[in-house]
């Protein structure tokens, strides 16, 4: 008897916590429902605006926007006109000189130039802005030298020409970063930089730049 009398209590205890239990899910649901569909309106909301995000981001490099000065069109000349005659040096390098970071350099040079002069054709077709396809006579003749130079001789003559030219188109490189309107002559002229740093660099990891080649380069700078 006692025994039926507690469950007979118990009963509307255990029917009040099932009531409260289904309460608290009912609202965890409506809140978590809530929550869902702000992080839903927020997802969307920040969707909405990569695009734009995206389009800015890719403006300046895709778009051809700016003057283009008569330095520019030199500059696209000089970049143009340097593959052309150091990428032939840099295979030259493979065959005739003695020196393993002299091999080294050449692939350098070949390797940069390929992708700089292909950048440079680019941008001229979209500038309209015409470039050579024959580098300089002089720069002629400084392979015509390599051609007919071996071993170490090559490898001190190669480390003359390549960081003299190197050095001097350096200088022009800054000025034309400094001062273009135009985004594709200043994309152009930020990958030059770069791969010219990277060309002197192992040029000089040869151990042959010598005090004239760089007393060359600054009697080019103007005072």
């Amino acid at each position: 008897m006692k025994s039926h009398a507690r469950n007979a209590r118990s009963s509307p205890n255990r029917g009040r916590l099932i009531a409260a239990a289904l309460a608290l899910t009912t609202v965890i649901a409506a809140v978590s429902v809530w929550l869902w569909q702000r992080n839903s309106s927020a997802d969307e909301s920040v969707s909405a605006d990569l695009p734009a995000a995206n389009a800015a981001a890719a403006g300046p490099e895709g778009g051809n926007t700016g003057d283009v000065t008569a330095l520019d069109k030199t500059f696209l000349t000089k970049v143009r006109q340097a593959g052309l005659w150091e990428m032939p040096a840099g295979r030259l390098a493979q065959t005739h000189a003695s020196s393993e970071a002299i091999k080294r350099a050449g692939m350098h040079l070949l390797e940069g130039h390929s992708k700089l002069d292909q950048l440079a054709r680019e941008d001229s077709e979209a500038l309209s802005v015409p470039i050579p396809d024959q580098a300089t006579a002089e720069q002629q003749g400084w392979v015509d030298q390599l051609k007919n130079a071996r071993g170490k001789a090559f490898d001190q003559l190669f480390v003359d020409l390549l960081r003299a030219s190197h050095g001097k188109i350096f200088i022009t490189i800054g000025e034309v970063r400094a001062t273009t309107k135009n985004t594709l002559i200043r994309r152009l002229a930020t990958q030059t930089n770069n791969t010219v740093q990277d060309h002197m660099d192992v040029l000089e990891d040869t151990g042959l730049v010598t005090d004239a080649t760089l007393d060359d380069v600054a009697s080019t700078i103007p005072k």
